[in-house]
């Protein structure tokens, strides 16, 4: 199987030769998986170099333009560095566009915490009118990603990650979906969370909902699984900085007495790089440590 960012860059070449409304800017990082569409659109093809401002500069310079640009490069490169340019060279000058990033919270602890962006979707939470994508599997992300760049003038954030689930499931660029129902509470599984949620679940008699769509938040699809499970304790299991979404849970459901658990990357940065699968159990994001986490959480109900 492919990986995600392989299919990114295999389905936006083809989305280059479709669109001549698309444009792509590049910070070095996967410019040679773009070498052949280069050559045939040398004027929507940039690579900036490792300029990280100057390629979200670019991005909004083209939007303003009329183009469609997919900005490209490590999550901490395209979020984190290049924060003031997201703000202002799209939001201030309202025009849209698609940041498509690689590396997630620690695709490569080899990398060490400059190349890690646990905080990247909580950041974009201080901006307004982003959409995010949160694939699980490269499927996934090839229909997310088709669903970015034919979404006229939005801005638009897809989250790739070498973590995957082993099957793909139905997205639509919207909703939460339900995976499992059960009547003693809600978990939300967000993108390649969902196979360590199930795992972790199995037994248990709660409602999963799969979201690779988190903003929108999904407050309907999350007030009626807690409506149809008479539940009010509610786990959002993230890939990302912990309780980034805990939020948006607690409003949906303001009405209603309930709880929220938030779980996700620690704050703490880990110093040892490591491997992926090491990662996430330190966070406790294996099924061994959702297990206890989530079974813990629910027997705790007042």
């Amino acid at each position: 199987m492919d990986t995600m960012r392989e299919r990114f860059t295999s389905v936006t070449s083809r989305l280059l030769d479709e669109d001549p409304r698309l444009a792509v800017v590049l910070a070095d990082i996967s410019a040679d998986r773009f070498a052949g569409a280069a050559e045939r659109h040398p004027d929507r093809v940039v690579n900036v170099g490792i300029r990280e401002q100057l390629l979200v500069g670019v991005g909004g310079g083209l939007a303003l333009t009329g183009l469609r640009p997919i900005l490209h490069t490590f999550a901490s490169f395209l979020v984190e560095r290049p924060f003031e340019q997201v703000k202002l060279d799209f939001g201030h000058q309202d025009v849209g566009g698609v940041l498509v990033s690689a590396g997630a919270s620690y695709d490569w602890p080899s990398g060490g915490f400059t190349h890690m962006a646990p905080g990247d979707v909580a950041l974009l939470d201080t901006l307004d009118g982003w959409t995010v994508h949160v694939p699980g599997h490269p499927d996934e992300a090839e229909t997310l990603l088709r669903h970015a760049a034919a979404a006229g003038d939005d801005k638009v954030y897809v989250r790739l990650s070498l973590q995957v689930n082993d099957a793909p499931r139905p997205v639509d660029g919207a909703g939460f979906h339900t995976v499992r129902q059960g009547r003693r509470g809600v978990v939300v599984a967000v993108g390649p969370m969902l196979d360590n949620v199930l795992a972790a679940t199995e037994g248990l008699d709660v409602t999963v909902l799969y979201a690779t769509t988190v903003r929108p938040f999904d407050a309907a699809s999350l007030r009626a699984a807690t409506g149809a499970a008479n539940a009010s304790d509610v786990v959002v299991v993230e890939p990302y900085l912990a309780g980034t979404s805990t939020r948006f849970a607690n409003d949906a459901l303001a009405d209603r007495a309930h709880r929220v658990l938030g779980l996700g990357v620690g704050r703490q940065e880990l110093r040892r790089y490591g491997q992926l699968d090491e990662h996430l159990a330190a966070h406790g994001l294996d099924p061994h440590g959702l297990r206890e986490r989530i079974a813990g959480f629910l027997r705790g109900r007042s």
